[in-house]
């Protein structure tokens, strides 16, 4: 083997300088309860709620925070159930419906089959801001 070899401090020092190069810059995150599901969500995300009474283009404010976390610090505030003065919110880009789901009912032996669908209606929500 020719050239010079790492030692166990360069590894860890070229480790340090590679992953820190990488490491951008913490964004606030939050987690908020709409339509019975949760959704984590940062500012510029699209999320997928059940369909909503808003025209498209539209603000939306979703005042149920359960937790905001990130930023400088990277501490996290969670709500009991939610967060104090936090809301989050978003401007409506669409609306549709999801694919279509069969509902396929059987019993054996009885000659009883039953095929239903279902498609799911959604909003498209765009994060423009979380507010605290």
């Amino acid at each position: 083997m020719s050239g010079a070899a790492l030692t166990a401090p360069d590894i860890a020092c070229y480790c340090l300088v590679f992953w820190r190069s990488r490491l951008k810059e913490a964004a606030v995150y939050a987690i908020v309860r709409a339509g019975g599901k949760q959704y984590r969500v940062e500012t510029g995300d699209t999320i997928y709620l059940e369909s909503l009474s808003a025209a498209v283009g539209e603000k939306v404010t979703l005042g149920e925070v359960l937790l905001v976390g990130g930023g400088e610090k990277g501490e996290a505030r969670l709500g009991s159930p939610l967060v104090d003065k936090a809301s989050v919110v978003g401007t409506v880009i669409g609306e549709g419906r999801d694919r279509k789901i069969r509902i396929f009912k059987y019993k054996k032996r009885k000659h009883y089959r039953r095929t239903k669908g279902h498609r799911q209606a959604y909003t498209a929500l765009r994060i423009d801001a979380i507010e605290l």
